[in-house]
């Protein structure tokens, strides 16, 4: 059982590690080749906080453990809104500014509607997994045409502040980035072969892991750059880290978890956990969007996301003990 446990540790401490220097190094990569600081916030940031869960949920679903390829991206949607946006907020209430990021608030509603339709028959097949990678695409097209329409973008500029506050050479981008990936690959696997080895010891379902220590494991990256986004005031970054995150999880992590293997569906999945991540979307578009001025997550919200995510933590523990 300790090897098991170091193993999940050590996995989680190398694969947040491994995922800042790897977005790190796509950027500055992608801002060497000419790539515009709004494409970096939305296309290379976005896809690099959620390299984590890509990595782990690919993984998963090549070894044939379904429970925690989708207890992962789903938990981490329930982890990003609930306990990293919660705490943001409370630090720092949220100001909804950028046209870019209110425009994804509604989209993400539609894409959590899609995946609950395409859990309906308590299977992702392959076809599913492709609608979702179809959309996705689909949507990164959308986001990057609206965005470059706007030359002052609020995301854009907090980007380019950051990238010129950190200037780094092509050749140490390249270094990180390469790096990055390399153990990226190695800690998701020391994560994975921990996490499932812990629960068959304790009789606890890979699902329940997935949703709880694996998901809060790979959304560490988008807790340390809210948070950091969030005390310097870019509520941009902080808001676009978690919708941006959430979109990816939803679409591209369990489309290509899907599209490596099928994946078979447990009833709670639907009804608790995809249900819990729905109304939790519903709410962050209640509180965030501003129907008649600027939009704003305050403290009162953040607690109310703070109590919704401990108690849903808090029921998956009961189950688990009232099933032993």
């Amino acid at each position: 059982m300790t090897l098991p446990l170091l193993s999940i540790i050590f996995g989680l401490i190398l694969l947040v590690w491994s995922a800042d220097r790897f977005v790190e190094g796509s950027a500055f990569t992608a801002r060497h080749f000419g790539m515009p600081p709004l494409l970096i916030g939305m296309v290379i940031v976005g896809f690099g906080t959620s390299a984590p869960e890509m990595a782990v949920s690919a993984l998963a679903a090549s070894q044939g453990n379904p429970g925690i390829a989708l207890g992962n991206a789903y938990g981490s949607n329930i982890t990003n809104i609930a306990l990293i946006l919660g705490l943001t907020a409370l630090i720092s209430p949220i100001a909804v500014h950028s046209q870019v990021l209110r425009k994804e608030l509604p989209i993400l509603i539609a894409v959590t509607a899609l995946a609950a339709w395409q859990l309906w028959d308590g299977e992702l097949t392959r076809t599913d997994a492709w609608v979702l990678l179809a959309v996705f695409a689909g949507l990164m097209a959308w986001s990057i045409v609206e965005g470059m329409r706007k030359k002052g973008d609020a995301l854009g500029v907090e980007i380019e502040q950051e990238l010129v506050a950190h200037a780094m050479t092509l050749r140490w981008a390249v270094i990180w980035l390469v790096i990055g990936l390399l153990l990226l690959i190695v800690s998701s696997r020391l994560l994975v072969w921990g996490a499932v080895e812990i629960a068959q010891a304790f009789g606890v379902s890979d699902l329940i892991i997935g949703l709880t220590i694996v998901a809060i494991g790979t959304s560490l990256p988008e807790l340390a750059s809210s948070i950091i986004a969030a005390r310097k005031g870019e509520h941009d970054i902080a808001l676009g880290n978690i919708l941006g995150s959430n979109l990816f999880n939803t679409l591209a992590v369990v489309g290509i978890a899907g599209m490596i293997h099928p994946l078979a569906v447990e009833p709670e999945i639907l009804t608790r956990d995809v249900m819990m991540m729905a109304v939790l979307t519903v709410s962050l578009f209640i509180f965030g969007y501003g129907f008649r001025s600027m939009g704003r997550i305050n403290r009162v919200e953040a607690i109310v996301l703070l109590a919704a995510y401990f108690g849903y933590t808090t029921y998956l523990i009961t189950t688990v003990f009232g099933a032993a």
